[in-house]
This record gives C-alpha cells, structure tokens and sequence, in this order.
C-alpha cells in the first residue's frame, strides 16, 4: 500500500497576517500623538490593524510595546543624525545644519502635524516615574552628546574650530538647540521659522 506523504509545509503555522515593523511604525504614531498614558491598546490595535491579542503576542504588553517602539524612533533619529554628522566632506557648520535639519524632517513627518521629538514630547514625561524609560531615555540622550561631542572633537583637531573650545560644552549647547526645537515644533512653530533658527544658532555654535 502507498504510504502518504506529509503535507508539505505541516508544523509551520498560519502565516503572519502582518507585517511587524509596519506595525510597530502605526503604534508609535499613536504613542506619538496622544503619548504613553493616552494610548489605549484598542487604538495601538485598530491602528496597526491587528486584534488585542496579536497585538499583545506580537510585542508583549503597553509598556513592552512603547519600549520597542521608542528603540524604533531612535534607530531612525540615529540613523539621520549620523548621516550628517559623520560626512567627511562637510564642514562643521553644513554638517551641524544637516543634522537639524534632518530632525526637523522627522518631527514634521506626521501628515502635516507638527509632533516634535517622539523620545522628547513623551517619554520625559513617563521617565519621572518608569525607571526603565528613564534609564532608555538617559542612554539616548548620552549617546546624542556624544555624537555631537565627536564632531565637535574632529573640528578642533583639524583646526577648523580655533581658539580655547570646550568640545563636552559645545556639544551640550547642541544637544540642548535640538530639544528646544522639538518642543517648539510641538507648539506649533512653523519648520522654516526653527530651521532659521537652527541656522542662526550654529553660527554660534561654530564661532
């Protein structure tokens, strides 16, 4: 008697009817804006396009969920700023300008809604109480500071910046431009007008 072959392909499962990072991307809109206490796992789910239960297998619970979600943020905010930050071919100034600027791009990125910095307009606000958001929150910031720091490092080494410079200050005074600019953007400064003064402060930065 013919044996019968296994079906092809048993044991694998019900294919994802989702795509995770899509996903992932539709709950940090939410996130973003209504921010951590004001989204409910109703609308992250009605957003992604998943149930509750897809939703909560997928990426575990609320809190699980933001984290990844603020790690998604950060990877593409990291992403920009190295991209302009780490050209070789521009000064310090072109290369101060382009990292504002490609933040800007990402807080005016939400369907003409000017929502600022994700990491700035909403985990600050959980960080006074949520130790783990404070810790993730504390290590992007660091990182930021440092990247800024290394830039400004590279210019005082190849003479580009003259004079007595405190790398660790300037890079603060950068650090501290760019959330002043998210902050504004939430409250509804226009892009041209805090790109114009993204402009301005380098001058200052790099005199």
């Amino acid at each position: 008697m013919a044996q019968n072959k296994p079906t092809e392909g048993k044991g694998r499962g019900r294919p994802r009817a989702y795509d995770p990072q899509t996903a992932l991307q539709q709950a940090l809109g939410v996130f973003w804006n209504t921010g951590y206490s004001g989204a409910s796992l109703d609308s992250i789910a009605s957003a992604a396009g998943m149930n509750r239960p897809s939703l909560y297998a997928a990426f575990g619970d609320k809190h699980a969920l933001y984290i990844k979600a603020l790690d998604q943020y950060w990877a593409t905010a990291h992403t920009a700023m190295q991209a302009a930050l780490n050209d070789s071919s521009l000064t310090l100034e072109q290369a101060l300008t382009g990292f504002y600027e490609g933040q800007l791009a990402i807080y005016f990125s939400g369907d003409g809604q000017p929502r600022g910095c994700f990491a700035i307009g909403t985990a600050t606000t959980e960080a006074v109480e949520d130790p783990e958001i404070r810790n993730v929150l504390s290590q992007r910031l660091s990182q930021l500071d440092a990247d800024l720091e290394a830039r400004l490092q590279r210019a005082i080494d190849s003479g580009e910046l003259t004079g007595d410079v405190d790398a660790a200050a300037r890079a603060m005074l950068a650090s501290s431009l760019l959330h002043s600019i998210s902050i504004r953007a939430r409250a509804g400064k226009s892009r041209e007008e805090l790109a114009g003064q993204a402009r301005d402060a380098v001058k200052v930065i790099c005199g």
